[in-house]
């Protein structure tokens, strides 16, 4: 067999629909044991770390816990994202990352309404 090469790997996933490309996240998280869009999300931090109070600073909103009343989380998590209600469930179910690459004041906010709605979360 051929060893695929990044370039034609990469001209693959531009011929794939967005469903098929979560499909393959999801079957290398099975094969592997490593969840790819962890590591695509740590390579930036590991350039350096910014200073906590850092204004311009930007963070990634993780729910560490969905709650008792996961439905509400959910709606929250669809209306903050503007994702579907199963891609909603899963990043609730996974204790996801809900939002990427956000300001602190913006983060602040999304914290608010997850925890208003049972969820605890957390930034990194």
């Amino acid at each position: 067999m051929a060893k695929l090469t990044k370039e034609s790997f990469i001209e693959s996933l531009k011929e794939m629909s967005l469903l098929e490309i979560k499909e393959l996240v999801d079957a290398m998280k099975e094969e592997f044991g490593v969840d790819p869009s962890a590591v695509a999300v740590a390579a930036p931090v590991a350039g350096g770390a910014v200073a906590e109070d850092d204004s311009s600073a930007t963070v990634n909103v993780v729910i560490t816990d969905g709650g008792a009343a996961k439905v509400n989380v959910i709606k929250v998590v669809r209306e903050i994202t503007g994702l579907g209600l199963k891609e909603s469930k899963d990043i609730v179910d996974a204790n996801g990352t809900v939002k990427e690459n956000v300001s602190k004041d913006e983060a602040n906010e999304i914290k608010a309404k997850l925890e208003e709605a049972g969820a605890t979360v957390e930034f990194k």
